[in-house]
């Protein structure tokens, strides 16, 4: 590698002064790169000669912007056969967060200030889950170009967001799941009894079929669900292949709504009246909110004059004080008072490692009595 003085001539005969680095890449190919100042040359020259000597040197003219890497890990992601829904996630992240901000940028002039200054510029114009999750996939991004070989070494590799406090789950009280199974008919019964009893996701009681319910054995089967656009698919991850046992109420409900169910080709136990998976708005506004309305729970919108407000598919606007995942919730609370163990609850709920059971759960799982006897056995030990 050297650094020489460089003088010619510009095309109104002005002569131009500037300072040019001539060296060989991580491959051998001779490159050169120029400087209009002395001390920029020499800093860069530093710089590139070690990262030359470490294998890591890319330069400007084999590289990519941030927004053809973009395009290469969508492509990735799509070859790798990922959900539909993440692909979504996945592209209008880039597209509205990233490219924005970062896009025009080329890999080889990214550097860990950069990224930091990325990281807050999105924190002080986006929510922070937003923010969490850009910077997340920008890793995933600069990752996938350093496997393709258009960058050396990714800059954004540590970059965080600090994670939002999550909010404890909220869980309906005894006295209102019993209020809500009071007023349903047999087909809102045998939906509720499954969604408080065995805590299956909203998509996996979308595509649960008759077949995966064993009256015989009293288990329930999960392996498979409907996504977000009402397609068929496996589970969120391996962990979602479960089997959950059922109670006689439960079962009871099941065989009295089997013998109602209107027949689907794929034999769902919740379809539409066309037999297809129930959309996630719909089964929302037609019986989540209504039953819980019903049951004294929740309550419909009003306008000034005390009217319902009705929205556009003539459907009453409710003012649904639980989602569909709170009676997910209902289920583990309940199994976590008869003192399941971790593992078992891990199991039941699908989670993929126990560490996200302890996350979302660990805040129900005392006893103050046991909690007191544990210490008044610890001092007892001591003293006695």
């Amino acid at each position: 590698m050297s650094i020489r003085k460089r003088s010619w001539k510009n095309t109104k005969g002005e002569r131009k002064l500037a300072w040019q680095v001539d060296y060989r890449d991580n491959s051998g190919v001779r490159r050169s790169k120029q400087f209009a100042r002395k001390k920029d040359a020499e800093a860069w020259f530093t710089s590139a000669a070690w990262q030359v000597s470490q294998g890591i040197h890319m330069a400007d003219s084999q590289t990519i912007t941030v927004e053809e890497a973009v395009t290469d890990w969508l492509n990735c992601a799509e070859n790798e056969g990922l959900e539909r829904s993440t692909l979504t996630s996945y592209e209008a992240t880039a597209r509205l967060h990233i490219i924005p901000l970062l896009g025009k940028a080329k890999l080889s002039k990214l550097s860990r200030p950069m990224i930091e200054k990325f990281r807050d510029e999105l924190l002080r114009t986006r929510s922070r889950s937003m923010a969490q999750r850009a910077v997340r996939y920008l890793v995933q991004i600069l990752n996938e170009a350093n496997r393709r070989g258009v960058i050396a070494v990714n800059p954004a590799k540590g970059v965080t967001v600090k994670q939002e406090r999550k909010k404890p789950v909220v869980v309906p009280s005894k006295e209102e799941l019993r209020a809500i199974i009071a007023v349903c008919n047999v087909e809102e019964r045998a939906f509720f009894m499954i969604a408080i009893f065995t805590g299956l996701r909203a998509s996996e009681l979308r595509g649960l079929v008759w077949s995966n319910i064993d009256f015989n054995c009293k288990t329930l089967h999960v392996s498979q669900r409907a996504d977000a656009w009402s397609q068929i698919g496996p589970p969120k991850s391996n962990a979602g292949n479960r089997t959950i046992p059922l109670s006689e109420r439960t079962l009871n409900a099941l065989k009295e709504w089997k013998l109602a169910c209107p027949l689907s080709e794929s034999a769902l136990v919740f379809p539409t009246k066309n037999g297809k998976p129930q959309s996630y708005s719909n089964l929302t506004k037609r019986k989540v909110l209504p039953v819980q309305v019903k049951a004294g729970v929740a309550s419909p919108s009003l306008d000034q004059c005390g009217n319902v407000l009705m929205d556009k598919d003539g459907i009453a606007i409710m003012k649904g004080k639980y989602g569909l995942h709170a009676f997910r919730h209902a289920a583990a609370s309940a199994w976590i008072d008869q003192n399941i163990d971790l593992k078992r609850l891990q199991s039941w709920m699908g989670h993929e490692n126990i560490q996200i059971t302890i996350d979302t759960y660990g805040h129900l799982m005392h006893d103050s009595v046991k909690d007191a006897a544990f210490v008044a056995a610890s001092e007892k030990e001591l003293f006695s």
